[in-house]
């Protein structure tokens, strides 16, 4: 098999596995957007916040340490003490179901049955509000995430393509966990959207607020459920995100790669966000392999807005998404 070939598909499979990383992200703003119908600006921010929090937990640092020590004159930092990284991740997943209710009571209530533009507006400022709070809380320092997952290459898929090709394909552990986190991810949402009460509940309110209300269920409820939901799926995202790369503010603009995820899946399908991160990563990688040599390279920093624009022209509702039709 010629060797061009054999990188093309090396260069394919890890494109796969970045485009599970993409799709991680983008499950929360399919969330947010179907029960509401509101495009989630601070999803991005909401993983860096959860991985911010997780590490914090995890290294026992003193929660705004800065502030009090400048304040006070003291020098606090860590507690003296290392918590499990299960007993982290759980405080870590209830400080973003505290996150979601405090944001549903003090944000969302106050602007039911506004117009989408005034919703999308509230979630940039909830962005810049947790950044921020994320810096006072836990610092702007780069911080390193450990929670158990195997990193560095996959000797079995390394040996099997060896064998079976002359070459062996290097593929990183830590994508295969994304991979099966990804997928287990999807599945349970799926099923819990199509057949749980609270499920059909989360899609009526998307279709119609004041519908919902009528028939008695609890919108209220809903939002603090569906964003409970999406702020764990911003820890999962934040995990492999902090795990692979560190934590740092920059991992805010993973939201901005998720976006022409959601414009090939459709922002209102989860499985959707799945395809459209494979597409998306095998995409960028194979187009960067092939054409990039040729035009100066750097094509991965374009490409899947360039898809992106096209899927906006030609098919506005994406691969999976509902087509919506109405009439003037």
């Amino acid at each position: 098999m010629p060797d061009q070939l054999l990188y093309a598909m090396e260069a394919g499979l890890n494109g796969l596995m970045a485009g599970v990383m993409y799709s991680l992200v983008a499950l929360g703003f399919v969330l947010i957007f179907k029960a509401s119908g509101i495009f989630n600006y601070a999803q991005g921010v909401l993983a860096l916040f959860a991985a911010l929090t997780l590490v914090g937990f995890q290294d026992g640092q003193v929660p705004f340490a800065h502030l009090i020590n400048a304040v006070f004159g003291t020098e606090l930092h860590h507690f003296g003490w290392r918590l499990p990284a299960i007993v982290a991740i759980a405080l870590a997943a209830g400080v973003m179901v505290l996150l979601a209710i405090v944001i549903e009571r003090y944000v969302l209530k106050h602007l039911v049955n506004q117009p989408p533009i005034i919703l999308f507006m509230a979630t940039i400022g909830m962005a810049y509000f947790l950044e921020g709070l994320g810096d006072i809380m836990w610092g702007a320092d780069i911080k390193t995430l450990d929670v158990g997952l195997p990193q560095g290459i996959n000797e079995t898929v390394e040996s099997v393509t060896g064998s079976l090709l002359g070459y062996g394909f290097f593929v990183d552990n830590l994508d295969i966990v994304a991979s099966v986190v990804a997928a287990l991810l999807v599945i349970s949402l799926t099923l819990f959207s199509q057949y749980s009460k609270q499920g059909r509940a989360l899609r009526a309110v998307a279709d119609d607020h004041q519908a919902a209300l009528s028939v008695g269920i609890s919108l209220r409820f809903i939002w603090v459920l569906v964003w409970s939901i999406a702020g764990f799926v911003a820890l999962v995202a934040g995990i492999m995100w902090g795990s692979k790369s560190g934590v740092q503010f920059s991992l805010s603009l993973i939201a901005l790669k998720a976006l022409p995820v959601l414009m090939l899946g459709g922002f209102t399908s989860i499985p959707g966000a799945i395809v459209g991160g494979l597409i998306i990563g095998m995409g960028e990688k194979l187009f960067e392999f092939f054409i990039g040599p040729m035009i100066g390279g750097a094509t991965e920093n374009w490409f899947a807005y360039v898809l992106a624009l096209l899927f906006l022209v030609f098919r506005p509702q994406g691969l999976f998404g509902e087509r919506i039709i109405e009439r003037v």
